[in-house]
């Protein structure tokens, strides 16, 4: 087998994917662009459903997100032509009303778009992994607080590996909870087709823990640490206090925007923290450091891709969860490649026909 090149941030197999392109309190009744992928998207509320199309009306290709929902369309603001929730062009108004709509005058839309935990998921074309699930984020024990999006020039891959690496903590984070002990536990790796969870326990500094100060238990406990992976970049961390009680679960989902930009969203989930608001915006403001932190690092990498040949980088046993990525990514690029392609197929052939004689 050839070698496999790196995955960059608009790598073709990323098309096969879900991603997260927007909370859903930024999508309303007014047109919003978001970019996946190198692609720009417009996305809005139509009568209250979900929509989403490429950002450009079939007319002049001018882009639908500065136009403006209508009742049950979206109007462009260059010529007003006006498309219903299918994205079918439903009016034209320099012809008049009853004039025939030529049949190539509609929108195109992605393979799907669906709501999931607060987040709005965007799959191109047809989806090889499923959208991963958070099961905190519907009990009603946790609490959620969502961190600002941020954007960064930053890999997605890359900024995927740094969420999974516990061996950089005393390094990069040791302004916030980086320990002495630079030793990574050993983990336990369960793999699935397209996700994967990696388990340890280990001792721990629990700074958090009120009943530290209050004499109740020692500074240094016992956490389990969980991280759920679904591909390509829908990544879960779960820390189970196993001495004070108590879970964080922290969220961390990536939107490759273009070849150099990456938007991050995080959200965490508490049942820690007695529903008080103001412990939950202190944790929200630690996590964002912890973020930040990260980005310091992930901005200065002059090559945003994450590699997939295995003799390119050199690997440890403390590397077990960031290994086990770059096989569960190689195997996405892989099936995609091998895949049938009937989505890419049916917009090729939409393309062709647009760039034909007008009707």
């Amino acid at each position: 087998m050839s070698r496999l090149a790196p995955l960059g941030n608009c790598h073709r197999a990323l098309r096969r994917c879900w991603h997260p392109v927007a909370r859903s309190s930024e999508v309303t009744d007014r047109p919003v662009r978001v970019r996946l992928l190198g692609e720009a998207w417009v996305l809005v509320r139509i009568e209250g459903t979900l929509r989403a199309f490429l950002d450009r009306c079939p007319h002049r290709l001018a882009p639908l997100s500065i136009g403006c929902s209508q009742g049950d369309t979206l109007a462009c603001a260059y010529h007003g032509w006006r498309f219903d929730g299918a994205g079918r062009c439903v009016e034209i108004p320099a012809l008049g009303t009853g004039a025939p709509i030529p049949s190539r005058a509609r929108l195109e839309a992605p393979h799907g778009v669906e709501e999931r935990h607060g987040m709005v998921f965007l799959a191109p074309e047809a989806p090889l992994a499923p959208i991963g699930d958070v099961p905190e984020a519907e009990d009603a024990s946790f609490i959620a607080g969502d961190l600002p999006v941020l954007s960064a020039r930053a890999s997605a891959g890359l900024l995927a590996d740094n969420f999974l690496d516990m061996a950089h903590f005393p390094f990069v984070h040791a302004a916030t909870f980086g320990a002495e002990d630079p030793v990574v536990p050993p983990l336990t790796v369960s793999r699935e087709p397209w996700s994967f969870v990696a388990v340890n326990e280990h001792e721990f500094v629990n700074r958090e823990d009120p009943g530290v100060a209050a004499g109740i238990r020692p500074l240094v406990q016992r956490r389990r640490v969980t991280y759920r992976v679904v591909a390509p970049f829908h990544l879960v961390l779960r820390l189970d206090f196993l001495d004070a009680g108590g879970s964080n679960v922290i969220g961390f989902f990536l939107q490759p925007e273009s070849d150099e930009s990456c938007r991050v969203y995080s959200t965490i989930w508490r049942d820690d923290l007695d529903g008080d608001p103001g412990r939950m915006a202190a944790a929200v403001a630690f996590e964002l450091a912890v973020v930040e932190e990260d980005l310091a690092i992930q901005q200065a990498y002059e090559d945003l891709s994450l590699p997939l040949d295995m003799t390119a980088e050199i690997h440890t046993k403390a590397d077990r969860s960031t290994v086990e990525l770059r096989r569960l990514l190689t195997d996405l690029v892989i099936t995609a490649e091998s895949a049938p392609r009937r989505d890419a197929d049916r917009r090729t052939a939409g393309r062709a026909a647009m760039a034909g004689p007008a009707v």
